[in-house]
């Protein structure tokens, strides 16, 4: 009978104390803007009465946050959100993590380079994430004027300049396939995070702490080029025409992220849907995300 009372117990208690969410917007988004994040927030909380969830602005204002995502290196907006998410006291029994676009890229690089030093990190789910960077810019998020036009002629013909990389975000996971050994040498993001240049043992263990690490794959993605990123595919080296599945790839066979254990063990998801990109329907979110991972 006691047995059964504490299984009760802990049921109820685990109802009431829902798993916290972080989310991390992607490229031409901020955190709260109800027509995006804000909103997305209020349907995770309708959902899971008393979630709490953290929608990470970078910067002091909606506006810094917005500004941030094409000019605040990754490599910084991870620092401060390791502090952020340390810092926060709702976060100390552990949290779940929803990344959209490279927002997703920008969230694995938090689990691996400071994971081990924050409250567990459960669950993460990659929505549309660039996880082997990208090789052509069709559109610019919300961003569709002159700017656009500028970031995709940076990216086109300066990407691994150093001044490049240091002052526009896109340019640190840009992956040129036909110059592999580059963007090994100077993508001053993607490729260490990816452990490109050496094996940073660190990166795979707290990778591999993770109990899930969700990759959404946008089937009609008119934004994500090529789209098999969002699975940690790409082009095969030295063109760009044939695409190679994470299993066919280096980054697999050799096991630099220990993506090869995971997905052995079951804790690597692929999902799709038929949607552009971070188009999807709230029922399938909640049939395929939030039921299995969020609750």
């Amino acid at each position: 009978m006691k047995k059964w009372l504490g299984i009760i117990f802990l049921i109820k208690y685990i109802l009431a104390h829902p798993t916290p969410i972080v989310l991390w917007h992607g490229m031409g988004d901020t955190c709260c803007v109800d027509f995006s994040l804000g909103a997305f927030k209020q349907f995770l909380e309708r959902e899971i009465p008393g979630v709490y969830v953290n929608s990470l602005r970078i910067g002091n204002s909606t506006i810094e946050d917005f500004e941030n995502g094409y000019f605040m290196h990754p490599n910084k907006q991870v620092e401060y959100v390791c502090n952020m998410l340390a810092n926060d006291p709702e976060l100390q029994d552990g949290f779940n993590a929803i990344g959209f676009s490279q927002g997703a890229q920008f969230l694995r690089g938090v689990v691996q380079r400071c994971g081990h030093k924050l409250p567990p990190i459960k669950n993460v789910i990659s929505l549309g994430g660039q996880h082997q960077g990208v090789y052509g810019l069709p559109h610019c998020g919300a961003l569709q004027h002159a700017t656009c036009d500028y970031v995709r002629k940076l990216l086109n013909y300066a990407a691994y300049y150093s001044w490049v990389q240091h002052s526009l975000v896109q340019a640190t996971y840009w992956h040129d396939p036909l110059d592999e050994i580059m963007y090994k040498k100077s993508s001053q993001f993607l490729a260490d995070i990816n452990n490109e240049r050496k094996i940073n043992k660190t990166y795979i263990a707290n990778l591999n702490r993770l109990e899930n690490f969700v990759l959404v794959k946008f089937d009609s993605d008119s934004i994500v080029q090529p789209r098999e990123t969002e699975w940690f595919g790409f082009y095969a080296p030295g063109q760009a025409e044939r695409l190679l599945p994470l299993e066919e790839s280096n980054l697999y066979k050799k096991d630099r992220l220990g993506l090869r254990k995971m997905k052995e063990s079951g804790k690597l998801i692929f999902l799709s849907t038929p949607g552009d990109h971070l188009h999807f329907p709230q029922e399938w979110f909640v049939e395929k995300i939030l039921k299995p991972y969020l609750l």
